[in-house]
């Protein structure tokens, strides 16, 4: 059974288009069921699905005379003459087809619809060789809506944060607190979801981690020292939430800062982690800022890390937020902070296991002082105060 994301609607939107779509983010993530999604959708039969993890697959395109790959399309039942659909699944496995691609584009009526696991490979290529031919789209682990969809237990969220904090209510709190821990605890990669068994969710856990250096770290980067990135990997999960300080990074691991940098960027760019800078209307003080680490889904923060409940739920408040655009925190120099700024909503977040009229009053008082009016305290814990969302509704 397949079950919506919240990008497919924007995947199928695509379709009248010209411009190719790529579809990339973390292995395991659910890229190549949502492509399929979107195949089924098309009406017409000159469409074709391929998958360059086969090698056969793979024979499509290896002609001299990119003219030609139409012959080897033809046992598709592909018809060059009228529009056709391409789907290509992993396109990393042959990054030299991008050439190819571009020259069917330029000189054929063919959509095409490319799927690939990391940014780390895909925006470098693509952003040199397809400029102005594409549109990239991100797919993360699932949110809790999502993950309350492939749980079969949908509910529809509120699409506005003035409209969550409306609709804060305790019996869809207590209908869906259970299945809230387990999100918080397993996380939202898709495979996991749909397993009941706990032991089994935490060998899949393992396994998406393991495969995540047998095949990215291994076949994108060229690191020497591959322990140091795996402990790398495994403070920032300690230091989930926390701003960053590469010199105590690099002390620790017993390697250099420019390490420790080029690590970082690397994990970045393969969704495995992510980075948000201070808010400030001052553009250079933002990018410069220390940042803090948020990890790409709370399951692998939960086994490999078990960080306190405030840390654990700050991170998968992060991840559920991110979709609404950039991501900020902010801090005085006085100590005064705010976990999430949400600049292009003007909205401020605060997140707690339980919140408490102190919290209203002191994120009220600061996000007003830095001229963000809208704000609001995500509560685990269900409190039936103003200005509180339920973290269960985000």
């Amino acid at each position: 059974m397949y079950f919506e994301r919240k990008i497919f609607s924007q995947l199928t939107g695509q379709l009248p288009f010209r411009e190719m779509v790529v579809l990339t983010g973390m292995r395991r993530t659910g890229k190549t069921t949502l492509l399929k999604m979107v195949f089924d959708t098309i009406e017409s039969e000159n469409k074709v699905f391929i998958d360059l993890d086969n090698i056969l697959d793979q024979k499509i395109f290896e002609e001299n005379d990119f003219n030609s790959i139409w012959s080897n399309l033809k046992s598709f039942g592909i018809n060059k003459e009228e529009k056709a659909y391409i789907f290509i699944d992993e396109i990393q496995s042959k990054p030299e087809i991008v050439k190819t691609l571009k020259y069917l584009y330029d000189h054929y009526d063919v959509k095409f619809y490319l799927s690939g696991s990391s940014s780390f490979y895909l925006k470098n290529l693509f952003s040199e060789s397809l400029s102005g031919r594409k549109v990239i789209f991100e797919l993360f682990p699932l949110d809790f809506e999502e993950y309350l969809i492939f749980k079969q237990k949908h509910f529809p969220f509120p699409k506005t944060f003035m409209e969550k904090e409306k609709s804060r209510n305790y019996i869809v709190f207590e209908k869906f607190k259970k299945e809230y821990d387990e999100f918080l605890n397993f996380g939202g990669f898709p495979q996991i979801v749909l397993e009941n068994d706990e032991q089994q969710k935490r060998r899949v856990l393992k396994d998406i981690f393991n495969a995540f250096f047998e095949q990215d770290v291994k076949t994108l980067a060229d690191f020497s020292q591959i322990n140091v990135l795996r402990d790398l990997i495994l403070l920032l999960f300690q230091r989930i939430g926390s701003k960053l300080d590469i010199s105590k990074l690099a002390s620790s691991l017993n390697t250099s800062r420019p390490t420790i940098y080029s690590y970082l960027s690397f994990l970045e760019k393969t969704y495995f982690v992510s980075f948000i800078t201070p808010y400030s209307k001052n553009v250079d003080r933002e990018v410069s800022g220390t940042r803090k680490v948020y990890a790409c889904d709370s399951g692998f923060v939960n086994l490999f890390a078990k960080v306190d409940a405030g840390n654990l739920l700050e991170n998968a408040v992060y991840n559920c937020v991110r979709h609404y655009g950039k991501v900020h925190y902010y801090q005085k120099r006085s100590g005064g902070e705010i976990d999430f700024i949400l600049p292009e909503l003007n909205v401020a977040l605060e997140v707690k296991t339980k919140a408490i009229h102190q919290d209203i009053d002191k994120l009220k008082n600061l996000s007003q002082k830095i001229g963000i009016n809208e704000s609001y305290v995500v509560s685990k814990d269900f409190v039936d105060l103003r200005n509180i969302i339920s973290a269960v509704n985000l």
